[in-house]
């Protein structure tokens, strides 16, 4: 996990601590993704900027492609690992007072940072996320109603889906001293388990500009490779009833989100015969039950 560091208290008028932005791209055989990602990011109009590559255990010519860039990055080879081992390690070498993640198959519009940094200075916040483009198999897509985004204090707004992209954020790294970093034991939607995490405690700043290109469609994206996607999300959602301090509202909101998924993701599990999934989240379900004694 990442480690928490006491760190003081932010001084959002001072233009130091306002400066440097941590870039994190984790990437696994995406060599010609990922020299857009990387590409995109130098391009930036804000240019106090420490660039680090996560190379999880590619096979194919991503180091011969990191080499090309010479001294431009910080590169940290190491098996592969998974998306939430590759963005934690990023997060324990970097030096930034902020950090940004990027997705090694999205790209970002030149302003991105420089935007949010304004947006962020005139401010007390902590965290900003903007607007995205949908790319999927090469054409352009709209977002659907349920993926609309929203500003201020959003916790409930955040337990359906997940409604901040990785790619979009900029976040101070006091978040991640008091939270932790991303949960190693998530093998997807470790994203929507980060931003409860987040919004439950930080109001988080919207910017309602389209500064990242989401590139979707390809194999190797982890929505296409597990199925019932919403089982991990059943078992963030549990970890913050189970782990977490909440008020009894929110804690009521989510066991309310777990009973709806469930019904759901249980008759995928009955059609499929995974009696031991069904016995596990049952369980789970009874160990929430008993947290908030209804």
């Amino acid at each position: 996990m990442y480690s928490v560091k006491k760190n003081p208290k932010i001084d959002f008028l001072n233009e130091a601590k306002l400066g440097l932005v941590s870039v994190i791209i984790p990437t696994f055989n995406r060599s010609r993704l990922l020299q857009l990602a990387i590409n995109s990011v130098l391009n930036q109009s804000y240019k106090q900027i420490e660039l680090i590559i996560i190379n999880d255990g590619s096979t194919d010519d991503t180091k011969q492609v990191l080499n090309s860039y010479k001294n431009q990055l910080k590169i940290i080879h190491q098996e592969n690992q998974g998306v939430s081992k590759a963005r934690n390690a990023g997060l324990e070498v970097s030096s930034g007072e902020w950090i940004a993640f990027l997705d090694s198959d999205d790209t970002w519009l030149e302003r991105k940072i420089e935007e949010q940094i304004k947006k962020l200075k005139d401010s007390d916040l902590f965290i900003n996320h903007t607007q995205e483009i949908w790319i999927r198999n090469g054409v352009k897509v709209n977002p659907k109603q349920k993926h609309f985004k929203f500003d201020g204090s959003n916790f409930e707004d955040n337990l359906d889906i997940c409604r901040i992209s990785p790619s979009s954020v900029i976040i101070h790294r006091q978040v991640f001293e008091k939270l932790g970093g991303f949960d190693i034991n998530l093998p997807a939607c470790e994203d929507y388990d980060l931003w409860l995490r987040v919004s439950n405690l930080f109001e988080v700043q919207y910017l309602d500009k389209q500064f990242v290109c989401k590139t979707g469609g390809h194999e190797d994206q982890l929505s296409r490779k597990y199925f019932g996607m919403d089982r991990f999300r059943i078992v963030a959602l549990a970890k913050m009833i189970l782990n977490e301090d909440l008020t009894d509202d929110r804690k009521l909101n989510i066991l309310n989100e777990i009973k709806k998924k469930l019904k759901v993701y249980l008759k995928g599990c009955q059609k499929r015969n995974k009696t031991k999934e069904i016995e596990f989240f049952k369980d789970l379900l009874e160990k929430c039950e008993k947290k908030l004694k209804v």
